[in-house]
């Protein structure tokens, strides 16, 4: 029986364990899928020891970053993005990072994309971010990130202003804000300046139309959440993780 699990913090909320399993059971492969969760990422090396028989994790919130230190290899992609979120673990042991953040995120951004959707604003700066920033990029589409402390490389919420708006038509929900069971928070972007050109991609699945989500539509902008994107880079990490070397 092969093991493989997800490595987070509070992620009771998280549909990859019934994702995996339901897939396990319908195609009949001898496998099972667990949560791992960790109040450190310093926990990781004895959840290794603890568990010989596994062959890779699925990586999320908050360790997508963190993790990185305790692999031996990574993956050319999830170098250039800085995060992981799906490990190989090779016969002889050895640890490799992949990011299938980006790929999902892009197969599920792709039949929502008009013309008009040329700037992006990208809530949030932790790993998932870097991932949708990537793939972006490859599409050709303006990212600009919104966080609560200032830098040079990103806008404060209090920044985004009527013109920010108008010219940002995509807006990506990075944070954690509204997921179960905290539904009634979301990134504090002034949603009354949403109209029917914007389209909000929150990253959350659960559950499954957020406030900020909910907030959106009563302005006519398109909505859409994270579920596909967790499907398309759950059977890209099973891809890599039935990878012959």
């Amino acid at each position: 029986m092969k093991i493989f699990g997800l490595i987070g913090k509070n992620i009771d909320y998280s549909f990859s364990r019934t994702y995996f399993n339901q897939k396990f059971s319908s195609e009949k492969i001898e496998a099972t899928y667990k949560n791992f969760d960790l109040t450190d990422i310093t926990q990781f090396p004895k959840l290794l020891s603890d568990n010989p028989g596994i062959k890779g994790f699925n990586v999320t919130i908050p360790y997508k970053e963190a993790i990185i230190p305790f692999l031996d290899e990574i993956e050319i992609t999830a170098k250039e993005i800085g995060a992981v979120n799906t490990i190989k673990i090779k016969p002889d042991g050895t640890l490799i990072g992949y990011n299938t953040d980006f790929f999902g995120f892009s197969e599920a951004l792709k039949p929502y994309l008009k013309p008009h959707h040329t700037k992006a604003l990208i809530l949030g700066t932790g790993g998932a971010s870097k991932a949708v920033s990537y793939a972006l990029q490859k599409l050709g589409i303006e990212a600009t990130y919104v966080s609560r402390s200032k830098s040079s490389h990103n806008l404060i919420y209090s920044e985004v202003i009527p013109e920010i708006m108008e010219e940002y038509t995509l807006i990506i929900n990075c944070t954690p804000l509204g997921t179960f069971p905290n539904i009634e928070q979301y990134p504090p972007i002034p949603t009354q300046l949403l109209t029917s050109n914007h389209l909000v991609f929150d990253l959350i699945y659960n559950p499954s139309h957020t406030k900020l989500m909910k907030l959106a539509l009563l302005q006519n902008a398109e909505v859409t959440n994270g579920l596909a994107m967790l499907e398309s880079q759950a059977e890209k990490a099973w891809e890599i993780w039935n990878q012959k070397f």
